[in-house]
């Protein structure tokens, strides 16, 4: 799919209104903040985190938006993008004090990205839906690790994402390559497949091989997943959740008296939770 249109630049895209301008001194008025905590008479914390140290307190603002949107406090969520925010403009920062980037680096990387990847919102290409959208957008990402001299479709899988959305990542990477089970039946069977082999390596007693085993049925769940339509990562998070809210009352229930601290006693106060639910 040929994907190269004449787009807009990002300052032609788009007349700032009066409310961005607002928002663009308060953002202004941020980096000033956080370059004075970096300067010399600034704060001793602040001047002593490199990009590393940062790495930790990125992804948990990462998360800590992510549990805001789950539980659906926007009040929450703003200070939590906030949150968010610093860490983009804190690591700018010292991009800027080594002389690798600054800050209006970023917001220019994202701008031309954002202008680029939607030619039919800044140029004159035609989509019919949302799906075009998507394979529209996942044709202009391949032209761009091209670009780049990208080797292989899954060169810019961060490693450092949680497994199961890196895994389904990689899985729907090697699907553009039509390295993929045909339908959702299929990989079925391959998770059907694990699973005896999974029962294998655990009679056997192998624990070396019952690890690889695992390994392989989650990998092959979250092609499941993708083929479903779901995240594999949001299931499992949502498992969790369901795990936790179901144990924390059979918990309530042990220490409350009413129930007693036995296999057989739990388990039915558990299957008593999950009918009331």
């Amino acid at each position: 799919m040929d994907t190269s249109r004449e787009l807009l630049s990002p300052e032609e895209a788009v007349e700032p209104t009066a409310e961005d301008r607002i928002a663009g001194e308060r953002f202004a008025h941020l980096i000033a903040i956080m370059r004075r905590l970096r300067g010399p008479d600034g704060c001793p914390w602040d001047r002593e985190q490199d990009f590393r140290s940062l790495r930790r307190f990125t992804l948990e603002e990462a998360y800590e938006v992510v549990q805001a949107i789950d539980d659906g406090d926007r009040r929450a969520l703003a200070g939590e993008l906030g949150d968010l925010l610093l860490q983009v403009v804190f690591l700018s920062q010292m991009g800027a004090e080594e002389g690798s980037f600054r800050v209006d680096d970023t917001i220019d990387a994202i701008s031309t990205k954002l202008v680029r990847r939607h030619p039919h919102v800044f140029g004159d290409l035609d989509v019919a839906d949302a799906d075009a959208v998507l394979r529209n957008w996942e044709a202009i990402k391949r032209e761009e690790r091209a670009g780049v001299g990208a080797a292989s479709l899954l060169d810019d899988v961060p490693h450092s994402l949680p497994a199961l959305e890196r895994a389904q990542k990689l899985g729907k990477r090697a699907a553009q390559l039509d390295f993929d089970w045909p339908d959702a039946g299929a990989v079925l069977a391959k998770v059907h497949e694990e699973v005896d082999e999974l029962e294998a390596a655990t009679s056997a007693s192998d624990r070396v091989a019952a690890e690889e085993e695992l390994g392989d049925l989650l990998l092959a769940l979250t092609s499941l997943a993708r083929h479903l339509g779901v995240s594999a990562e949001v299931a499992a998070n949502s498992a969790s959740a369901k795990f936790e809210r179901r144990f924390r009352q059979v918990e309530s229930a042990v220490h409350e008296g009413r129930v007693g601290q036995t296999a057989d006693a739990m388990e039915a106060e558990w299957r008593r939770v999950k009918a009331r639910e």
